[in-house]
């Protein structure tokens, strides 16, 4: 599955016992017909990146930042709520595609300031030229 998806908290990182980085992401996405209030639905999925690109891309994956995403081993597990009651998530493994517009911006650091024009050569041989146009 591919979309764009908004996502719910800032990622989370760890790391295996072997050392591989996991990245742990809540997403969510809009799907089907709008109702009665004017919205579509929303799915939540709780999505893992893995490896060196998704270290990379962890300080980046803020709350409310939109992102494409593919999705693959999606699956449903049930786990236990705080109330005792059995609930169920949607779960997967995702490869980042591309950031989106819109959504909470990251701050990134400001570009450096231009560099000054090196001063033209001496003798160029540019200043004994007809100002003319030759047509």
């Amino acid at each position: 599955m591919t979309g764009l998806f908004t996502l719910g908290r800032d990622a989370e990182v760890r790391s295996t016992q072997n050392g591989t980085t996991v990245v742990q992401i809540a997403a969510a996405y809009n799907y089907g017909r709008k109702g009665d209030d004017g919205k579509r639905p929303t799915q939540w999925l709780r999505l893992a990146m893995f490896g060196k690109q998704a270290e990379a891309l962890a300080p980046y994956l803020l709350k409310g930042k939109q992102v494409s995403l593919i999705v693959r081993d999606l699956h449903v597990t049930t786990f236990q709520k705080q109330d005792g009651t059995t609930g169920t998530a949607l779960e997967g493994v995702a490869d980042f595609d591309d950031f989106a517009r819109g959504g909470q911006e990251v701050q990134r650091p400001a570009p450096p300031p231009p560099r000054p024009a090196p001063p033209p050569a001496a003798g160029s041989g540019f200043d004994d030229m007809d100002d003319s146009i030759p047509f």
